[in-house]
């Protein structure tokens, strides 16, 4: 590898730290206070954060809160922080579990406790909180939900799509804990990792009324071929009408995003480069994203060295049992899309939350050696991602790039390096 190859990896790394920096969750919930600070009304607050920011964004708010008298947070299993005066819960993701059910019920009997005139609830919510705190509707068990979530995620769905199916089968999403909470107030300072920032699909919105009803996540899943796949008890459920249940009005406030990073990375950019965000809405299939990627470096003016920078969560149809994530499975096709190609060139894809499916890396960085690498340790790319192996190619290339959690979820970055 050539110290110019070496510099550029090393400058991936250090754009994706900015990403980070950016979409920090302690900062964003002090903004939010220094523009509207707690009222001094004698009121008391209750405190819920849910999603993989959780801890901090707690822990920040209760700086600022004049009368805390519960506080809880729940995020995802690997995240271990404490905050001082509260609870923190830790439960399975993107996999629901009994940590998970057990959280939302803490969450209900919080809620419940908000029963005084002046009584508030902040809800802080960040990615990741759909599977965190699964609270399945009568008559669903945690079973149905776990079936739902495996089928959701192997289907190749964009996350809203997923999430108006969520909302029909649980009791906090799709505005849930609104109705949870009443009649006290609620105020949702929320992290986003949604594309679009519609924050009725982030954490599958607890504080938004839903995407859509019972008809409309049916007709989805009916259209997509995965009705028949779900649970009877889902599938029944999904069938039987609903009366309209009113959904509560919360005071909702965007506190960070994925383009805020993207900003934040091309500030950052070395001097000499020139560096521009190609797309914030980098979504749909990783294969077409790559394409995408591949395109847009292929057409960079040669003439001065360039960042090319991309934002948006991509999504994988499993066709394998591999182990990957969207980030390393588009990592090792932007690979094979630019092999061949004469020029120095560096790609790195990263979650920010620092966790790339159920892997230990947050993403990749990869560059002209990669594929002589894999080769070089007897691997055989086009078969390994055929089984949606990305993870086996790019830790015998050495190209994973493992953070731990970052604390903060604000979808995923990417930046094609070319010089």
């Amino acid at each position: 590898m050539s110290n110019h190859v070496r510099d550029m990896r090393a400058m991936a790394q250090r754009l994706y730290g900015c990403a980070i920096a950016a979409a920090d969750p302690a900062l964003a919930v002090r903004r939010h206070f220094q523009r509207h600070p707690d009222p001094d009304d004698g009121g008391r607050s209750h405190l819920v954060a849910i999603g993989k920011a959780a801890p901090a964004m707690l822990a920040e708010a209760m700086n600022h809160v004049r009368n805390p008298v519960s506080a809880l947070a729940v995020t995802h299993r690997g995240n271990e922080a404490t905050v001082p005066g509260a609870v923190v819960l830790t439960a399975g993701h993107p996999d629901p579990d009994e940590d998970g059910l057990e959280a939302s019920r803490r969450i209900m009997a919080l809620l419940a406790s908000a029963t005084g005139p002046h009584d508030r609830v902040y809800a802080l919510i960040s990615g990741g909180g759909s599977a965190l705190v699964p609270a399945p509707r009568a008559p669903l068990t945690l079973q149905d939900k776990q079936a739902v979530t495996a089928i959701l995620l192997a289907s190749g769905l964009d996350i809203s799509a997923m999430n108006l199916v969520r909302q029909q089968l649980s009791e906090l999403k799709g505005g849930g804990l609104l109705r949870h909470a009443a009649p006290a107030a609620v105020v949702g300072l929320i992290l986003s990792d949604v594309i679009g920032d519609d924050l009725a699909a982030v954490a599958s919105g607890p504080t938004s009324p839903p995407l859509g009803d019972r008809q409309a996540a049916r007709a989805l899943l009916s259209g997509k071929g995965l009705l028949q796949d779900l649970p009877l008890p889902v599938r029944d459920l999904l069938s039987t009408p609903a009366e309209p249940d009113p959904v509560p009005q919360a005071r909702n406030y965007l506190v960070g995003s994925n383009v805020i990073s993207l900003r934040a990375m091309r500030d950052a950019i070395a001097p000499g480069w020139a560096g521009r965000i190609v797309s914030d809405q980098l979504v749909g299939d990783v294969a077409d994203a790559a394409e995408r990627i591949v395109s847009a470096a292929r057409q960079a003016p040669p003439d001065r060295p360039t960042a090319l920078i991309f934002g948006g969560e991509t999504t994988v149809t499993l066709r394998g049992d591999g182990k990957g994530g969207r980030n390393q499975e588009l990592a090792l096709r932007v690979a094979l899309g630019m092999r061949g190609w004469s020029g120095l060139w560096t790609f790195m894809s990263a979650g920010t939350d620092g966790r790339d499916g159920p892997t230990d890396a947050a993403g990749a960085i990869v560059d002209p050696g990669t594929l002589d690498r894999i080769a070089a340790a007897g691997l055989d790319v086009q078969s390994l991602l055929a089984n949606n192996d990305s993870h086996a190619c790019l830790s015998a290339a050495n190209d994973l790039l493992v953070t731990g959690a970052s604390g903060t979820n604000v979808a995923d970055v990417q930046v094609m390096l070319i010089n």
